[in-house]
């Protein structure tokens, strides 16, 4: 019988693989956290999306 992985841990082994592109979507946002608007970050966002996604 083959286990089934939970969703919870197929999006944390993902999330391990891309610590450097969610460190630089991070600092996007905290570098100025008073003026957060949408689309700010899009670019950082996109490229840990996208590792996300790999």
């Amino acid at each position: 019988m083959q286990s089934k992985t939970r969703p919870i841990q197929n999006f944390a082994q993902a999330a391990s693989k891309c610590t450097a592109e969610a460190a630089i979507y991070g600092q996007c946002i905290v570098a100025d956290y008073n003026t957060v608007y949408k689309d700010k970050c899009a670019n950082e966002f996109m490229k840990l999306k996208n590792c996300y996604l790999v």
